[in-house]
C-alpha cells in the first residue's frame, strides 16, 4: 500500500487547502513516489521543438511556487507546469476558497493567484538547476498578473523576463475566473498586444534560446471568441494553446452543498465542454498549432479522447486529488492499450485522428 492510500482518509478530514499543503510536503520529502518504470517509446513525441517522454503533464495550480516540480516529475509525468506565478507575492482570495465535490469528482476553487511571486520562483528554479542539460522531462512556467495591476501586459513582461530563462515553455494565463477583469484580456485587440509584448520581453532575455510561448484559454467562450483567438494565435508569436482553464458554468446535478460557490469548476464535469473547445480549436487552426488538452481527465480513455480530438499533449490535476499519484502510471498503460486497439505505432499518430 502506498503513502497516498494510507494518508487519504486523513487528508479527507482536513480542509482541502491544508490537505494540499500536506500533499506538497509529502512529495517534497519523497514520501510519495511512483514505481520506477522504463519509458515506452510509443508514448514519446516531439512538440514545439521539445522532446516529451510521454504526453501526460501536471497542470498549473498544483505547484504554484515551484517547490516540488522535480519530485512531481518522478511520479511519471512527461512534463510539469508550475504557477501561476505573478510578479509580486499576493495572498489570493479569502478562505475558504477550495471545495471538493467528491460525488462529482470535481473541484471548485477561487484561489486568486495566491503565490510567493516571481522572484521567489526564480530563486528556486535557479537553485534546483533549471534549465538542466539532460533533464528527462519538460518544465513549463505559467504566468499570471497581480490583482491590482492596471497594465496587465507589464506583469506578463516581468514574468517572462524573470522566469523565461528557466522554462522549456512559458504560458500566458488570461483565463482564470478568479482575478477580476482577467478574462477580458482574451479579446482580440488586448490579446494581440499582450502576446506581442510578452513575446518581445521573452526574446530580449532569452535570445536564441527563447522558449515557446503558449496561451491558456477559458472554456466559456463563444464561436466568435474562438475565431478571434485563433486569428491572433496564428500570427506567429505563439507556439501553442492550452484548452482549457476552469469553467464558471455549473452543470445541473452538482452537489448542492458546493454548487453555488463562486470560482472555477474543474474535474469530471469539465471534460465534455473542454474537449469540445479543444476540438473546435484543432479545426480552426487546421492542426497547425499544438494544443495541450486539459479538463476532466481521469483515465487513459479520457486522455486518448482528447488526443484524438486534437491534443498533442494533455494535463491533469483534479483527478489526482481523488485517485492519487498512481493514476499517472495507469493512464500511460491505458494509452498503450488504446494504441494497440487502434493499430497505431505511436501516440503522435493519434493526434487529431477524429478529424481524418
Amino acid at each position: 500500500m502506498d503513502f497516498y492510500s494510507v494518508m487519504k482518509p486523513v487528508l479527507w478530514r482536513l480542509d482541502p487547502e491544508r490537505a494540499h499543503h500536506l500533499a506538497l510536503w509529502a512529495i517534497r520529502h519523497n514520501l510519495v513516489r511512483a514505481a520506477a518504470e522504463p519509458g515506452d517509446p510509443r508514448l514519446s513525441l516531439k512538440v514545439f521543438g521539445r522532446r516529451f517522454g510521454n504526453p501526460i503533464g501536471l497542470a498549473a495550480g498544483f505547484d504554484k511556487d515551484a517547490t516540488v516540480w522535480r519530485q512531481a516529475a518522478r511520479l511519471g509525468f512527461g512534463f510539469v507546469e508550475v504557477g501561476s506565478v505573478t510578479p509580486r507575492p499576493q495572498p489570493g482570495n479569502p478562505r475558504p476558497r477550495l471545495f471538493r465535490l467528491e460525488r462529482d469528482r470535481a473541484i471548485i476553487n477561487r484561489m486568486g493567484f495566491n503565490n510567493e511571486g516571481s522572484e521567489a520562483a526564480a530563486r528556486r528554479l535557479a537553485k534546483a538547476g533549471a534549465p538542466a542539460v539532460g533533464r528527462d522531462f519538460v518544465l513549463g512556467v505559467n504566468l499570471g498578473k497581480n490583482k491590482e495591476t492596471e497594465d496587465a501586459a507589464a506583469d506578463y513582461e516581468i514574468g517572462a523576463r524573470r522566469l523565461g530563462p528557466f522554462a522549456d515553455y512559458i504560458v500566458i494565463n488570461v483565463s482564470s475566473p478568479n482575478t477580476p477583469g482577467l478574462r477580458a484580456l482574451q479579446g482580440k485587440a488586448p490579446l494581440a498586444a499582450l502576446i506581442d509584448r510578452t513575446h518581445r520581453a521573452l526574446a530580449e532575455v532569452c535570445g536564441g534560446n527563447t522558449p515557446p510561448l503558449l496561451l491558456k484559454i477559458a472554456p466559456d467562450l463563444t464561436q466568435q471568441d474562438l475565431a478571434d483567438i485563433v486569428e491572433v494565435a496564428m500570427g506567429g508569436k505563439l507556439g501553442g494553446l492550452i484548452a482549457t482553464n476552469t469553467t464558471i458554468a455549473r452543470p445541473a446535478g452538482l452537489d448542492p452543498r458546493h454548487a453555488s460557490e463562486a470560482g472555477g469548476l474543474s474535474g469530471r464535469p469539465l471534460f465534455a465542454p473542454a474537449t469540445e473547445i479543444l476540438r473546435q480549436l484543432y479545426r480552426l487552426t487546421a492542426g497547425k498549432l499544438p494544443i495541450i488538452g486539459v479538463g476532466g481527465i481521469a483515465n487513459g480513455a479520457d486522455a486518448y479522447a482528447k488526443i484524438r480530438a486534437g491534443a498533442s499533449l494533455v494535463q491533469l490535476y483534479s483527478a489526482l486529488v481523488f485517485e492519487g499519484p498512481g493514476l499517472v502510471g495507469r493512464i500511460k498503460q491505458e494509452l498503450l492499450q488504446c494504441l494497440e486497439r487502434d493499430g497505431l505505432s505511436s501516440i503522435a499518430a493519434a493526434v487529431g485522428l477524429d478529424h481524418r
